[in-house]
């Protein structure tokens, strides 16, 4: 890989866009596709993405699409398309052979499967690798340093890969265990949730840090009943980006916790929001995969009855709190 490959993203939202500023300082040529015809001419006419990252100029070298089929004749392309959308987009995507970076965090919620599961089915030839971990998109775009995990099961390609997207400020970590640092990105959006609840209800910081505790225990045993190996789980796609999610509400997924934790209802938190909070349409899915697995996930739990609406905070915290004493 070299200055010449092209590069692409799939997805105009603050996320992937920030990933496109990161790439074009490595690149001349990288074309964004959006969904959104007002964000594919205003980052064609502007330079900017008005809607998703405001306030951020945008490199020269990025141009955008509504065309997927675009994206055809790129060599690298960086798949940023909401979790439960990732297998349409890569349909329409197809034929391509060009080598696939999944930087969404989720479970499908039709088959249970992980996201480099459904994008293997769906593209059997190329190759694929997965980006996780603790990034906030306006960070990135403001290109302060950062560290990611960048899993793929042929470290050949994989370091090929990171050679062709790494800046000086922008770190990826090469891994094997592509189910790990999947693993890691989903469970800690529904983790964030939790955190964001007990901020939205005053719960306070111990509690806060309890559960950030206890999560993560919840990560590393469905992690190792899905073959992860402890070391992703405690590395930056799991716990590190852990930490990150459930300390701010710049995290979509905490703030959505917070709404939750003052009273307010998920679905009109979820219907004002202009971004996607991966985490509330991944939590069902985590809770049937671990009963399916026979994994205790408590806190998973917790939060499906509240986005649910079955249960309120007070309740929930009262069920939380009567589980019996162990060892931990």
């Amino acid at each position: 890989m070299n200055d010449t490959q092209k590069t692409a993203v799939i997805g105009g939202g603050a996320w992937g866009t920030a990933l496109a500023m990161m790439l074009a300082q490595n690149h001349d040529d990288v074309l964004l596709w959006a969904r959104e015809k007002k964000v594919v001419d205003d980052i064609n006419q502007n330079h900017r993405n008005a809607i998703f990252l405001p306030n951020r100029a945008l490199s020269s070298a990025i141009k955008a699409t509504a065309n997927i089929a675009e994206l055809r004749n790129r060599n690298i392309i960086l798949v940023v398309a909401p979790a439960q959308h990732v297998r349409a987009t890569l349909t329409a995507l197809m034929p391509s052979d060009a080598a696939l970076i999944l930087c969404a965090k989720g479970i499908e919620a039709q088959s249970q499967k992980l996201l480099y599961e459904v994008a293997a089915q769906i593209c059997p030839n190329n190759d694929i690798a997965v980006l996780s971990g603790p990034t906030f998109a306006h960070e990135v775009a403001a290109n302060k340093p950062g560290a990611v995990t960048f899993a793929c099961d042929n470290p050949v390609l994989g370091k090929a890969l990171i050679a062709a997207i790494a800046t000086s400020t922008f770190r990826p970590y090469y891994s094997d265990d592509v189910i790990g640092a999947e693993i890691g990105g989903a469970v800690k959006n529904v983790l964030a949730i939790g955190c964001g609840v007990v901020e939205g209800a005053g719960l306070g910081l111990n509690a806060r840090a309890a559960l950030i505790a206890r999560g993560y225990a919840e990560m590393l045993r469905y992690g190792l009943a899905k073959g992860a190996r402890p070391e992703t789980m405690a590395g930056l796609s799991g716990l590190g980006d852990l930490v990150l999610s459930c300390s701010s509400d710049n995290s979509r997924n905490f703030a959505l916790g917070i709404g939750l934790g003052q009273g307010q209802s998920a679905t009109d938190l979820l219907s004002n929001r202009l971004s996607v909070a991966e985490g509330a349409q991944t939590a069902p899915v985590l809770q049937k995969s671990a009963q399916s697995l026979g994994v205790d996930m408590p806190i998973v739990d917790a939060v499906c009855t509240l986005l649910s609406g079955d249960s309120n905070v007070e309740d929930v915290v009262k069920t939380l709190l009567s589980r019996p004493l162990k060892s931990e």
